[in-house]
């Protein structure tokens, strides 16, 4: 009973990391391929995820099909900024190794081949 109790504990207080993360909220991509989107960050067990929460095209505010879907997959924290885990490009349909970078109001994402080391890379601003 006793390690029940601690392990609880001890799981509220990763969800509680998780929810106080600096990356949780919304994230204005760049421009891919003539759209960009408003992305929601937030906790996914101890990690960070981020769905697609609005999107944007030269006209305007649309309804992409991709709307709900999630794009950032399972962050986890490495310390100082730094995440790791997988990004979905919509594009092309395909899941990269992901890193993610915080400084401030500024979020730099990767989506990497070849063990990480062939990149592309977006820098998000924070949106709330």
């Amino acid at each position: 009973m006793k390690t029940l109790i601690l392990s609880t504990i001890a799981a509220l207080g990763l969800a509680g990391m998780a929810a106080a993360d600096p990356a949780v909220g919304t994230w204005k991509t760049e421009v891919d391929d003539g759209s960009y989107a408003h992305i929601a960050m937030a906790p996914c067990g101890t990690a960070i995820c981020g769905t697609i929460a609005r999107t944007f095209n030269a006209e305007g505010e649309y309804q992409s099909p991709n709307i709900g879907k999630t794009l950032v997959i399972d962050m986890v924290p490495q310390g100082g900024g730094a995440y790791e885990g997988k990004v979905w490009r919509p594009s092309n349909d395909k899941i990269y190794i992901g890193k993610m970078q915080m400084n401030g109001n500024s979020l730099a994402l990767r989506g990497c081949v070849a063990g990480g080391l062939i990149c592309s890379k977006q820098t998000w601003t924070r949106v709330q």
